[in-house]
């Protein structure tokens, strides 16, 4: 079992306030157009997980990914990943949401040291910190190492405070440090994301994804309708059914509170959930005019609540899991890949959302549970 407070750790990567980017634009069409050169937190990764790559620590090699935009208005991203589906490790057995952590099975302080990039640390010391009217809370410390099964470029795990052995549940300081993350990438493809118990996780070792894809997704510009706007909290006006935060740099800390309080609501009432976080534009009802359309100053986090999971994946063309829900489709077999349709994609997806009346009744309690907050 590896240590991962070895003294021989990789480099810490500390940050600040100032280091969040703040001009991100995204140019026209499906490549990230990048206004300014990419950070210190993008290279830092990016040269990390091509030495390992480099190194054979991975499963397989991952090279470009055949990719294609399925025709219709979802403008749905398909990518063929053969070997993922091949040669991923086997995930874990998860009979609960609320499922204890099990030392005996995989978990994160097993893996290899040299798969650990860096660590992530947030210096509150130099700079403007944003503590809100609260107490200042206690930084995460966040491991990020390769999946060494990716699915993308770049694919890493954010793994917080990995020693102390805490499940599959996300918390607060987890969900501001991926906030964080995306604001520190100067490439609108950069994404987080979030996997709970029941909702396709594979371990139940807290942990978050984060990997880059050169393609601009809905959920980005997705139209919404305010519901608690004063905590950054609406409810996605298109398919698939979900709520959504956005943030900017100054209300990450107050932002990460509200959606930890609506992740938390889930796991109490047993609801499986998935998490994306994408660069995307202010929030709005309808798709922003041509002067914000490419403007992606702040973080989008959706957040699907769904029909929990559990034991064996279904056999199908793809699992229902943080990617696929934000229009992002990893296929396992060359078929599906090359004949799925956008209504294929709609109706598989449809079986794993929670029915229209039981999303509205929670629409309500979450709304509610916010607003009194």
């Amino acid at each position: 079992m590896s240590n991962l407070k070895d003294p021989t750790m990789p480099l810490q990567f500390v940050y600040t306030y100032q280091d969040f980017v703040t001009d991100v634009r995204r140019s026209s069409g499906n490549s990230p157009g990048m206004a300014s050169p990419l950070a210190k937190f993008d290279t830092t990764i990016q040269a990390g997980w091509r030495d390992r790559m480099e190194r054979g620590l991975f499963r397989y090699h991952l090279g470009d990914l055949q990719t294609r935009i399925l025709p219709g208005s979802h403008g749905y991203v398909a990518q063929l990943n053969i070997q993922r589906g091949v040669e991923r490790r086997k995930p874990q057995e998860i009979l609960s949401i609320q499922q204890d952590f099990d030392a005996r099975q995989f978990n994160f302080n097993r893996i290899n040291p040299e798969e650990i990039i860096f660590e992530m640390i947030k210096d509150t010391e130099r700079g403007t910190a944003f503590h809100g009217n609260g107490p200042v809370h206690q930084p995460c410390r966040m491991v990020v190492l390769v999946n060494v099964s990716p699915l993308e470029f770049g694919h890493c795990l954010f793994v917080p405070n990995p020693s102390c052995c805490l499940p599959q549940v996300l918390t607060r300081s987890a969900i501001q440090v991926g906030i964080e993350s995306v604001l520190l990438s100067s490439d609108p493809g950069f994404r987080v994301g979030f996997n709970s118990l029941g909702a396709f996780a594979s371990v139940n070792h807290l942990h978050l994804h984060g990997y880059y894809l050169d393609h601009e997704l809905k959920i980005e510009s997705m139209p919404v309708k305010p519901l608690a706007p004063e905590k950054g909290f609406y409810r996605l006006l298109d398919f698939p059914a979900g709520f959504l935060f956005y943030t900017e740099s100054e209300e990450v800390e107050k932002v990460a509170r509200a959606v930890c309080e609506v992740t938390d609501f889930l796991v109490d009432g047993n609801i499986a959930h998935n998490l994306f976080l994408s660069r995307g534009c202010l929030p709005c009802d309808r798709i922003p005019d041509e002067k914000n359309l490419s403007s992606r100053k702040g973080v989008r986090i959706a957040v699907w609540p769904r029909i929990s999971c559990f034991g064996a994946k279904e056999e199908s063309a793809f699992n229902v899991a943080l990617c696929e829900l934000a229009g992002h489709l990893p296929f396992k077999s060359k078929k599906d890949y090359e004949l799925t349709t956008e209504k294929d994609v709609v109706d598989i997806i449809h079986r794993y959302l929670l029915p229209e009346r039981e999303f509205h009744r929670l629409e309500q309690q979450l709304t509610c549970h916010l607003m009194d907050s």
